[in-house]
């Protein structure tokens, strides 16, 4: 039928229906038929955007930096947001009269720009380097207290950075002294590491000399013990050869004694008498001799001697 429509929105539209300038019905995911000629359709979605941005600021330093992040929103207030942009439909139902839903999510993201400048601007370029959590954190508090975004009836959910870049020419110049210190760090660890390695091997050094000493020390104990020993033993044996010396004397003497107190009574006897005494303990041949020689002696006073053949012959052989 010519001048009727149908609309349907998803939940997480926000559709209001306006006739002659006011509010026949409202709410998040409608679907009605409306006279075309006096309706008025206003659309707004409430589900969350993400927006990215790149943002070239300056830091405290004047030194350029960019920031690139994502800004994630969403509209809180549809009545507010109309009112303050144009979310109306065409007459067909399907698409925007104008632009500004379009403009909306880059109107919120100047307005965070200007916020994140003023921040990156408290700092210089070596801490907004290394200062991402902080200012993430307070560009998002910014953002959630801006008079600008409750007038839009819009709500900060996230606001995040991915990334804080000098350029290349100040980055690397901003690296330079990092390298630097990373390659004096490692050459400080590598002359930790030979430093260690060197008081190692001089402690081991220092042990197998300690170690060697006192085996030299064990050793030379040991020889001295054995010298010890050896003299002791030297002296032993003297002891042993002395006694036996002095026992060798005293027996020589005790023997010399013995004889001597045995000769004694033998010393005022006659020479005859001894000589007899001898031939008495030795065999016949010497007594005959003796007694020859004692008639040799006294020849004068012998007359006659006649030995015979028999006697001699035992004389000269005994067999």
């Amino acid at each position: 039928m010519f001048g009727l429509g149908y609309v349907k929105v998803d939940p997480s539209t926000y559709l209001i229906h306006y006739v002659d300038g006011q509010v026949r019905r409202e709410g998040r995911g409608l679907a009605f038929m409306y006279w075309k000629p006096t309706a008025s359709l206003v659309a707004v979605p409430t589900g969350s955007v993400d927006v990215p941005f790149v943002f070239d600021e300056l830091t405290a330093d004047f030194q350029p930096v960019a920031l690139q992040g994502q800004l994630t929103y969403r509209i809180a207030d549809p009545r507010r947001v109309a009112e303050m942009l144009n979310f109306a439909l065409d007459a067909n139902g399907r698409t925007y009269k104008s632009d500004d839903p379009e403009k909306l999510g880059q109107r919120l993201v100047t307005m965070t720009q200007v916020l994140a400048r003023g921040e990156v601007q408290k700092h210089a370029l070596t801490e907004v380097l290394t200062a991402t959590e902080p200012i993430m954190a307070n560009v998002t508090e910014a953002l959630r207290a801006s008079p600008a975004f409750a007038s839009l009836g819009v709500e900060v959910i996230a606001f995040a950075l991915l990334a804080i870049r000098p350029t290349p020419e100040l980055g690397r110049a901003v690296e330079a002294p990092a390298r630097e210190g990373l390659q004096r760090r490692a050459d400080e660890a590598i002359a930790e590491r030979r430093n260690a390695a060197v008081e190692q091997e001089r402690r081991i050094k220092e042990n197998e000399l300690r170690t060697e000493a006192s085996m030299q020390e064990r050793r030379q104990a040991l020889a001295t013990d054995k010298l010890t020993a050896d003299i002791e033993l030297e002296r032993q044996r003297e002891a042993l050869v002395s006694a036996r010396s002095e026992n060798s004397r005293q027996e020589a003497e005790l023997a010399a004694y013995a004889l001597e107190q045995s000769l004694a009574p033998l010393r005022t006897m006659d020479l005859a008498k001894l000589e007899v005494l001898a031939a008495g303990s030795t065999d016949p041949r010497r007594a005959i001799a003796l007694a020859i020689k004692e008639l040799a002696t006294n020849a004068t006073k012998v007359g006659q001697l006649n030995i015979s053949p028999d006697l001699l012959s035992s004389l000269i052989d005994p067999r």
